[in-house]
């Protein structure tokens, strides 16, 4: 299997680079993540100059109709700079249900604005008792003529208070955690009913506990087939998943890279540290782990598209696993090479692992996915 880029792939990389390398340095971070919304709106904009934000989306739209991998090109940039604009919100998550979920009203009315830079997006999933089970859903959506009425909470729904739109699901009928039952609508974020509490997550992003009471959504908002829309939260998530297995791999290889460039230059009894055999050893660790959750990214990002949801599940919890423990492989040698210095709010290595560690956390952490794959591997239907 050839794993060269194409040209426009390249032509890609190299210019999401060129924009984060003059505008996201690590001081130019800060004064981002301190503007109201903990983003920057000028940036999100020459996203959508750059084609960024039309990247999985159909020309019809405005898209520039790539794949899978043209999304893992950006987010793996991304994370090397510590991005935080809601592009896996928006784009991602946002985009992946209309893509898999709308019709083609819905698509023609929304996605030219994700593609402009106009509209943003929030996934509202988790609530207080559901941690990593998509089907634990307690809010409920009853039927108001031909549309619906939503009451509930979510909670740390990313990018949740500065969102244009939410894309919540809801259960229609059936027990807690009833595998049929789940509805998924789009609620506007301004919309009577709506309350919105954001606050700053550990990794410099931002979410948001939002409370649904009495919500009126139309049947233009809803998604997919109403009580039968579970494999499209699925779909998606597994997609969100690769996703963010090539942020983590941007970010890891930053830590990797600096922790290099700190042994070669710290120097201790009278020389460089790294020429210490055991931290080279250490340091070749690191490595190695890099190159094994670079491998499990790419895998997740093939099988991103797979149609089998079984296949594709089982290589989304595989990567997951890899990469939720490389991360934290390469982030506590990142800190304990580096010292004291690691430690501090000034120097970036720990913000890279605070980063490698909320991505572990998001839709299942490596220990929660590796309990899935057992019991998938032991079950006849293998779901």
């Amino acid at each position: 299997m050839d794993f060269d880029l194409t040209e426009e792939q390249r032509l890609l990389k190299e210019s999401l680079e060129r924009l984060l390398g003059d505008r996201y340095a690590f001081e130019q971070r800060k004064s981002y993540a301190q503007a109201a919304e903990g983003w920057s709106r000028e940036l999100w904009a020459q996203y959508s100059e750059l084609g960024l934000l039309g990247l999985p989306f159909a020309e019809e739209y405005g898209g520039t109709a790539g794949g899978p991998g043209e999304t893992m090109i950006a987010m793996e940039a991304f994370g090397r700079t510590l991005v935080l604009e809601p592009f896996l919100a928006t784009v991602v998550l946002g985009g992946g249900f209309l893509r898999h979920g709308a019709n083609v009203e819905q698509r023609a009315a929304l996605v030219p604005k994700i593609v402009d830079g106009s509209l943003t997006f929030a996934f509202a999933q988790t609530e207080r008792h559901s941690r990593y089970d998509l089907a634990d859903i307690s809010t409920r959506a009853v039927r108001d003529g031909a549309g619906w009425v939503l009451d509930g909470e979510k909670g740390v729904v990313l990018h949740g208070d500065t969102a244009d739109k939410l894309i919540v699901t809801a259960r229609i009928d059936g027990g807690r955690r009833d595998r049929n039952g789940v509805g998924v609508f789009i609620v506007d974020g301004n919309a009577a009913g709506v309350s919105r509490r954001g606050y700053p997550t550990q990794d410099g992003l931002r979410a948001a506990e939002v409370a649904l009471a009495g919500v009126r959504v139309g049947p233009e908002g809803v998604l997919g087939e109403p009580g039968a829309a579970l494999p499209l939260v699925e779909r998606v998530v597994d997609e969100a998943v690769a996703a963010l297995c090539a942020e983590a791999v941007g970010a890891m290889a930053v830590m990797h890279e600096l922790t290099v460039d700190y042994l070669k230059t710290r120097r201790q009894f009278g020389r460089e540290i790294g020429s210490f055999q055991i931290l080279q050893h250490r340091a070749v660790d690191m490595l190695i782990a890099l190159e094994q959750a670079r491998s499990m990214a790419m895998f997740a990002t093939m099988m991103s598209a797979e149609e089998n949801a079984a296949e594709r599940r089982n290589a989304s919890a595989a990567a997951k696993v890899q990469i939720g423990r490389s991360g934290r492989l390469i982030g506590q040698q990142a800190i304990q090479l580096h010292g004291g210095i690691g430690m501090t709010m000034e120097y970036k290595v720990g913000h890279y692992f605070k980063r490698t560690t909320m991505i572990d956390t998001m839709f299942g952490d490596a220990d929660h996915h590796l309990r899935e794959l057992a019991r998938r591997g032991e079950s006849p239907e293998g779901r």
